[in-house]
């Protein structure tokens, strides 16, 4: 019998939290099961599998990487959006690193269909509409956001900025840039 207490929901936010830790490669059955104190066995009336597992946290980051955004959103347009939108991914990205790095990871057609990731896709369009980009500008753009913002995020985690000019100040100056690029947008 599978221990009290354990849900489909605690662990996944067992396994979110351990990817933080850890990393979300090193998120295993085995791990979630040590994290609990039980054998493997155990979970599996609960998740199906380690892509299962993974597809779990996936969805969950997805859905509040989503929330943050959306919220950091709320009543703006403009540059003023498009900062809001990429600090909350960035700080989301820095706050829990396994948990962002489960939002790359590769969900089915019908997960991906059902979670948050179509979400971020219209929460950048709805900054979109503040710079009149039309199709297929605004598919581009949406790339060129997304792009930007995961390229800073994993070269910051992986500490590659170094001084003489600090992250902060160089995030700020690619901003503007985003902010430029947009407003003037090659036809």
């Amino acid at each position: 019998m599978a221990r009290a207490g354990l849900t489909p929901e605690r662990l996944t936010l067992a396994a979110a939290d351990l990817a933080d830790g850890i990393g979300f490669a090193n998120v295993t059955v085995s791990a979630l099961a040590r994290h609990f104190g039980v054998k493997d066995a155990s979970l599996y009336s609960h998740i199906r599998n380690a892509r299962d597992l993974h597809s779990r946290v996936a969805v969950l980051a997805l859905a509040e990487l989503a929330d943050r955004v959306a919220a950091a959103l709320a009543g703006r347009a403009g540059k003023d959006a498009l900062v809001a939108f990429a600090h909350a991914y960035r700080d989301y990205a820095r706050e829990h690193p396994g948990r962002y790095a489960a939002t790359l990871f590769p969900l089915d057609p019908e997960t991906a269909a059902a979670s948050a990731a179509g979400r971020h896709a219209e929460l950048t369009r709805a900054i979109l509409r503040g710079y009149a980009l039309a199709e297929p500008d605004q598919t581009d753009a949406v790339r060129l956001l997304h792009s930007t913002f995961h390229g800073y995020a994993s070269l910051e985690a992986a500490g590659a900025f170094r001084p003489p000019r600090t992250a902060d100040a160089s995030w700020g100056r690619a901003l503007d840039a985003l902010d430029a690029t947009l407003r003037n947008w090659p036809a």
